[in-house]
């Protein structure tokens, strides 16, 4: 009896499998076992036939951060002297800073250089040494950029180096402005596909060209305005306020511009 109750689950096991296999397994001629037809394969795409075309986006973005360099030159008879000299002066700017706002964190040396000054220069005759000392401070709040370069003068500072406005979010607005260029491309793909009686189909190559230009009051350069598709002003954020009135510096805008190039596979019209 225990033999034929083993030898039943074995029969029973195998009629099993079987089922299985004749209801899931395809067959060669593109039908399954139980008879329905296999769903159709997406064509490869065709890159014998393709469109090559850019499509480009600018953002102008007012500014949120000031990137200010500010320094101390000294000079003096020894290096002990002219050392003393410029410590007492950078702290003395620092502590000005401090007190306007302007965190610890946000004040670094940037540059610290002795060298010797020399009476001749053939000769090399040292007549005494001089120290270059520049700290950077990071502005949270551009209104401030003005008041905090006077401030700084008036504390011992004597030496602007550079102001370079700049804005926090800048991965923000090069992400937007990528896809804002990837789509410019697409519609034009899909407009001169149209006119030639096709359509843009899949996505073969994709290049990418990014850049940010400042234009404002310190090192302002010229954009091309003549993009492809979209221009696009985004409003000041409260922190940057309004540049207008009694401020003296004008922000100006920060260009974010994104260029794509995108060759598209071509196929005919269904």
């Amino acid at each position: 009896m225990k033999q034929m109750l083993t030898t039943f689950t074995v029969l029973l096991a195998v009629v099993l499998l079987f089922l299985l296999l004749w209801v899931g397994l395809p067959t060669l001629n593109g039908q399954t076992a139980a008879g329905s037809p296999m769903p159709q394969l997406q064509p490869v795409c065709d890159a014998s036939r393709t469109v090559q075309v850019t499509g480009s986006a600018l953002i102008n973005v007012t500014p949120d951060r000031a990137l200010i360099q500010l320094g101390v030159q000294s000079n003096g008879a020894t290096p002990s002297a002219v050392q003393s000299a410029n410590a007492a002066a950078i702290q003395q700017v620092i502590e000005s800073l401090q007190a306007q706002g302007v965190a610890a964190q946000d004040i670094a040396t940037d540059l610290y250089l002795i060298e010797p000054v020399y009476q001749d220069y053939d000769a090399l005759v040292i007549k005494g040494y001089r120290i270059n000392n520049i700290v950077a401070v990071t502005l949270r709040d551009v209104k401030q950029t003005s008041t905090l370069l006077a401030v700084a003068l008036e504390a011992g500072a004597n030496q602007v180096v550079n102001v370079e406005f700049y804005t926090s979010e800048l991965r923000k607005y090069r992400d937007q402005a990528r896809e804002l260029a990837v789509k410019a491309a697409q519609e034009k793909a899909q407009a001169l596909a149209s006119a030639a009686g096709v359509e843009a189909g899949c996505v073969l190559t994709i290049n990418e060209n990014s850049s940010v230009v400042y234009n404002g009051l310190w090192g302002g350069r010229g954009q091309n305005v003549w993009t492809q598709n979209t221009v696009q002003n985004v409003a000041p954020s409260a922190d940057a306020g309004d540049s207008a009135g009694d401020e003296p510096i004008s922000l100006g805008q920060i260009a974010v511009k994104a260029e794509v190039g995108v060759t598209f596979g071509l196929q005919s019209l269904p």
